[in-house]
């Protein structure tokens, strides 16, 4: 089935009923399994057992700016291309971006507490991480405060093209400006620097949290697919019911209200 195909609703609706399921049990046998890995991991020689909270910060970090990404191409999709089901996809991700980005701060902040002895800084990474968690909360509202749905729509796709210019400026933050925050050690140049006893749970705990974001984002599409149904189905109702009611009724329900 080719892309084209899935900007059918509801051939998109049939094909996430079946793979739903399945997406839900390997997101949580993934996580299952980095979380026992992660138990296993040994302390670090610096930071202690704290060094664990690494397997729940830094997917979250990651998922954070991927989100945003899926968001943007979805962005163009809305755009460019008019792809039935960008919008939807979009608007389905922001809260899912939303939270990663909430846990990642909050993770962060419970690790830079016996590390750096504060729990935040005004460091160019957690700024910008920061404006990013704030750009997921002004797009959420964006979509509740325009009415009309296509508005709605090429604002929000405006807006998170021109905010996809925070995506380099969290990446890069650590090499432009002098920061709290070491640089990369997974995904650099010459390989990662961690030991596979970190590494591989690390690993292990971002796959699973990459498929826990598309179990939910796709779950998220389901139901906003079938809320715009509903609020057509409604809008279908209002409208034959208006011009089928004798004008007499309308008079009557005005004066009766006065």
């Amino acid at each position: 089935m080719s892309l084209i195909d899935l900007a059918n609703p509801t051939r998109f609706l049939a094909l996430t009923a079946r793979l739903l399921p399945w997406l839900a049990l390997a997101t949580v046998v993934l996580l299952a399994a980095g979380l026992y890995l992660s138990a296993l991991a040994p302390d670090d020689y610096q930071q202690g057992a704290t060094v664990k909270i690494m397997f729940i910060h830094v997917p979250n970090a990651w998922l954070s700016m991927f989100v945003w990404g899926v968001m943007s191409i979805a962005s163009l999709g809305t755009l460019v291309w008019r792809h039935p089901l960008a919008d939807v996809a979009a608007k389905s991700a922001a809260p899912i971006g939303a939270s990663f980005t909430f846990l990642a701060l909050l993770t962060g902040s419970l690790w830079g507490r016996p590390m750096w002895g504060t729990y935040w800084e005004w460091d160019a990474r957690l700024t910008s991480v920061l404006i990013l968690f704030l750009m997921y909360l002004g797009l959420m509202a964006l979509w509740r405060a325009v009415e009309d749905p296509t508005r709605a729509a090429r604002a929000a796709a405006v807006l998170t093209l021109v905010g996809a210019i925070n995506l380099p400026i969290i990446k890069f933050s650590v090499d432009w400006w002098n920061t709290l925050h070491q640089p990369a050690s997974v995904m650099r140049m010459g390989g990662p620097a961690l030991d596979k006893s970190f590494l591989i749970p690390l690993l292990v705990m971002a796959i699973g949290f990459s498929f826990l974001f598309v179990t939910l984002h796709v779950a998220a599409m389901r139901n906003e697919i079938l809320r715009r149904r509903v609020r057509s189905l409604q809008m279908l109702q209002a409208r034959a019911y208006a011009t089928s009611a004798p004008a007499g009724d309308a008079s009557g329900q005005v004066v009766g209200a006065a």
